[in-house]
């Protein structure tokens, strides 16, 4: 959640750092839809990722384990 939070205070601080160099409201309108969508767009991925490593997280963590108790089978013979 920190990096979401993280995320979006950094494109709010790129959004009012850059609204006065927009040349038009037109340019500052593009500028909005841009970060908004990079915020809906990034913020979902962030989310599916987290979502998907708590229920992948004992597989991987799993197979990890397996491979080093083979590795140390076999080194000890």
């Amino acid at each position: 959640m920190a990096f979401v939070i993280g995320l979006w205070i950094a494109i709010s601080f790129v959004a009012i750092a850059t609204w006065s160099l927009a040349p038009s409201s037109g340019a500052r309108t593009m500028l909005l839809i841009g970060g908004a969508t990079l915020l809906l767009f990034n913020t979902a991925a962030i989310m599916a990722m987290l979502r998907h490593y708590r229920e992948d997280r004992d597989f991987m963590y799993g197979l990890d384990i397996k491979f080093l108790d083979i590795a140390r089978a076999q080194k000890n013979r």
